[in-house]
């Protein structure tokens, strides 16, 4: 085969420092589309973004000729620069330094997209932290709680 094809859509949470609660509903569609813009730029286009108070969500597809440590460092290092030049609430602004990623597959895309824009209604049952340790689960990840939360 003389072409490099690839498909591998990815699903990235990472939460904010500490999960202080700091993305505000008046810069949520601008970090959005911010987001969208990084990730495009790493051709790596964006199918769903969604955030919460202390937390995102971004399903999308890895570049075939990006490393996923390079798209994610790049998405969290620019868009942290970009919150903190929206005012003095945001000028103590982090994301967290890891991160979870997880595979999913072509036929589970459309679910996962759901679940990604239904984020505020899923949080009215489920908190971050349960959330992320059933990603694990679900997704055979061994983790040590005592780095997962910084």
């Amino acid at each position: 085969m003389s072409q490099s094809l690839a498909q591998i859509l990815v699903h990235l949470v990472f939460s904010t420092k500490d999960r202080h609660p700091l993305i505000h509903d008046d810069i949520r569609g601008e970090l959005h589309a911010y987001l969208s813009g990084i990730l495009r730029a790493h051709e790596s286009p964006a199918l769903m973004i969604n955030t919460e108070p202390d937390h995102a969500h971004i399903l999308f597809s890895l570049s075939k000729k990006r490393a996923l440590a390079d798209v994610v460092e790049e998405v969290k290092k620019g868009s942290s620069k970009w919150i903190k030049s929206r005012g003095p609430a945001y000028t103590g602004f982090y994301w967290q330094g890891g991160y979870g990623a997880f595979a999913v597959s072509e036929s589970h895309r459309e679910e996962v997209i759901r679940y990604i824009a239904h984020q505020r209604e899923h949080h009215r049952q489920t908190t971050f932290m349960e959330e992320l340790r059933t990603l694990f689960t679900l997704n055979g990840i061994v983790y040590d709680e005592r780095y997962l939360w910084d």
